[in-house]
C-alpha cells in the first residue's frame, strides 16, 4: 500500500503542472493579440517631389500639351498616348516604338519600358 501511496501523490503533483502548462499558452496568445489590436495604419502621404509640377521642354510638350505637370502626371500622359496610337512592341511589350513625336523625346527607334522614366526626367525642369 506505501508503494500506491506514493504513485498517487507522485500523479497528484503531475496533474497541476499539466493544467499550468496548458493555461500558459492560453494567456500569452491572449497578450499577443492585446498588443495587436491597437496597431492601425496611417494613410500613405505622397512624396512632395512627385507631385511638383514640372515644365516640360518644347519635345515633350508636343506629346503631353505645354502646362506644367507633376512627374506622375507626365508619365500617364506619355502612356496615355503610346496605347491610343498602339506604338507598344506586339512581341515584346517591354518595348515602345516611337512616332514621330516620340523620337524626338527618346532620340531613338525604340526604348524600353523601364528607360521610359529616365529619359521623361531629362526633358523636365
Amino acid at each position: 500500500m506505501a508503494k500506491a501511496k506514493k504513485a498517487a501523490k507522485k500523479a497528484a503533483k503531475k496533474a497541476p503542472a499539466k493544467k499550468a502548462a496548458k493555461k500558459a499558452p492560453a494567456k500569452k496568445a491572449a497578450k499577443k493579440a492585446a498588443k495587436k489590436a491597437p496597431k492601425k495604419k496611417s494613410a500613405r502621404k505622397p512624396n512632395a517631389a512627385f507631385m511638383k509640377p514640372l515644365t516640360p521642354s518644347p519635345a515633350l510638350a508636343e506629346v503631353i500639351g505645354a502646362k506644367p505637370l507633376p512627374r506622375t502626371e507626365v508619365i500617364k500622359k506619355i502612356w496615355d498616348h503610346i496605347k491610343k496610337n498602339g506604338l507598344q512592341d506586339s512581341k515584346n511589350k517591354r518595348m515602345i516604338n516611337a512616332d514621330a513625336k516620340l523620337k524626338t523625346v527618346f532620340g531613338k527607334a525604340q526604348v524600353s519600358m523601364f528607360e521610359l522614366a529616365k529619359i521623361v526626367s531629362n526633358h523636365l525642369k
